[in-house]
Parts: structure tokens; C-alpha cells; sequence
């Protein structure tokens, strides 16, 4: 009988910390922080496990001769299981924004669902890996947007619907998030056989650009928490140029998925959220700590 714990591990629970950041930051970015705000990040967040359920049922075979110990291939879950659990909380991910945000939410969130399945199931090996997994980061962020610019947000001129209004507010961040993933996916791909010198190389110069973004002119919170990603990201970076076995690349990744929050927190902290932003990257030494008990990658 497959045990809680056995399906955590497939979802990556504790990974799940660095995903209602996006909505957040989204939604601040967009001024439509307001109630439909948790649920459309409880609604990210399922669709978030869904994405590693699939990925796992996915690379069932491969993963039986690089990683045995997963849940899969070593029996504690079995494939149709795991598929049904991806299956389910996609569509409880899909009905969850829906009954939130309504069709302008769903317009999101079923994009971004594709492209999770498509991810895993088509582009994860393939050169457009990273890009992939980047928009469905960066539509993640818009989803907080998706119920359109609140009272807070500025009119533009003319009389533009206020859900496009939004959409363009939050796209600087949603590029943000989406190039830090970037990073994150392309060192993810070197996990098992390591990465020679110039991934590494890339992926932190793309480290210092995005906390750079993160920045403002005149708060200085967002500065701090921007400091703080760069720093635990980035560091881990730097080992790799030291040493690119796969050791060191595994301990990259999870610390470019346990430090996002911290990203996330700089950018709603930036759109003016700055008691909400350092709540957002709270999540990122918890998730550190949960990524003791269960691996993030």
C-alpha cells in the first residue's frame, strides 16, 4: 500500500514552498492582491505537484537505471498511481483557479497546465527544456494577475480592460521568475552526469541579471531579500565552477528551487507589498530545512 510519505516524495512536497511566491508577486505586481489571491496559489500549487507526479511517471524507465531510489522504480508507488495522482490534481488545480478567478483565471491555468504536461512528457530532453519550463513559471506569475488590475493599479489611457491592464503590469516579473527558472531547469538537465565549467558560467551570470531586476530604486527591502537569493543561488553556483560533478549540480538546483521564494519576495516587496514580500521569502530557509527530510529535485 502506497504510504503519505511515499506520495510526498513523488510531488516533492516541500518544493512546493517556492510556488504561491509567483501568484503573489503576480498579483502585486498587477494590484489585484485581494481574496481570490490564496486560492489561486493553492490552485499553483496543485498544479505544481501535478507537474512532478507526471515528471516522475514520465521518466518511470529512466529513472530505474539514474535514480532507483525514486518512488516509482522502487516500488513504493505504482506508475498507474502515479499518473492518477498527476491526473487529479491537475483537474483539481484547473477547477480550484476556476472557481477563484473565474474565466479570466482558467484562460491562465489551462495554458499553463499544457505546458507542465507538455514539459514533461515532450520538451523536458529536448533543447527546448529550459524554455518550456520557464513560461510555465512565468504564466504561474501571471495567474496572480489573471483577475485583472485592482483599484490600486493606475488607469492607463484610454479605457484598456483592466485584465490587460494586469497582464502588462506583471510581465516584468513573470520574466523575472521565468529566467531564474531558466537557470534552475538548464542546471537540472546536468544532474546525473554533471555539467562541464560553462553552464555554470551562463547560469550565474543569468543569477546576478535577475536579482539585478528584482531591485528598486527606492525601497531598500527589496534590495535585501534580492541580496539574499543572489547570495544562497549563487554560491551554490560557484561550487560547481569549482567542482561540476553531479553532486554539486543536484545541491545547485535545489538550491535555486529552495531560494526562488526569496526572488519572489523582492518583487512583491517592489510593487509596494513589502510586509507581504518578506512573508513570501520567509518560505525560503523553511524550505531549505524540509529539503533535509525530502529532496527538492
Amino acid at each position: 500500500m502506497t504510504r503519505l510519505a511515499d506520495l510526498a516524495e513523488l510531488v516533492r512536497a516541500p518544493a512546493a514552498l517556492s510556488v504561491p511566491g509567483d501568484v503573489v508577486a503576480g498579483a502585486a505586481a498587477a494590484g489585484a492582491l485581494d481574496r481570490r489571491t490564496p486560492a489561486l496559489a493553492g490552485a499553483s500549487v496543485l498544479l505544481y505537484w501535478a507537474g512532478m507526479a507526471a515528471n516522475d511517471w514520465a521518466d518511470r524507465r529512466l529513472d530505474a537505471v539514474e535514480r532507483p531510489e525514486r518512488p516509482i522504480p522502487s516500488g513504493r508507488v505504482h506508475p498507474a498511481a502515479a499518473f492518477g495522482v498527476a491526473a487529479g490534481l491537475t483537474a483539481a488545480g484547473l477547477a480550484v483557479a476556476t472557481a477563484a478567478g473565474g474565466r479570466r483565471a482558467a484562460a491562465v491555468a489551462v495554458p499553463l497546465a499544457g505546458a507542465i504536461w507538455g514539459y514533461d512528457l515532450l520538451a523536458k530532453n529536448t533543447a527546448a527544456g529550459p524554455a518550456v519550463m520557464a513560461a510555465c513559471r512565468g504564466l504561474d506569475v501571471l495567474l496572480g494577475a489573471s483577475p485583472g488590475a485592482g483599484r490600486s493599479a493606475p488607469r492607463a489611457a484610454g479605457r484598456v480592460p483592466s485584465a490587460r491592464r494586469g497582464f502588462v503590469r506583471a510581465l516584468p516579473a513573470a520574466l523575472t521568475v521565468a529566467a531564474h527558472t531558466w537557470t534552475v531547469t538548464a542546471l537540472s538537465r546536468r544532474e546525473v552526469s554533471g555539467a562541464d565549467r560553462r553552464l555554470p558560467q551562463a547560469t550565474l551570470a543569468g543569477t546576478a541579471l535577475v536579482a539585478a531586476t528584482a531591485l528598486s530604486r527606492t525601497e531598500p527591502v527589496p534590495a535585501v531579500l534580492a541580496a539574499g537569493y543572489a547570495t544562497s543561488y549563487g554560491s551554490a553556483q560557484v561550487r560547481v565552477l569549482a567542482d561540476p560533478s553531479p553532486a554539486r549540480v543536484r545541491a545547485a538546483v535545489g538550491a535555486g528551487i529552495t531560494g526562488l521564494p526569496a526572488l519572489q519576495g523582492a518583487l512583491t516587496a517592489r510593487a509596494g507589498a513589502r510586509l507581504l514580500g518578506l512573508a513570501v521569502a520567509a518560505a525560503a530557509p523553511l524550505g531549505r530545512r524540509l529539503a533535509r527530510l525530502v529532496s527538492p529535485t
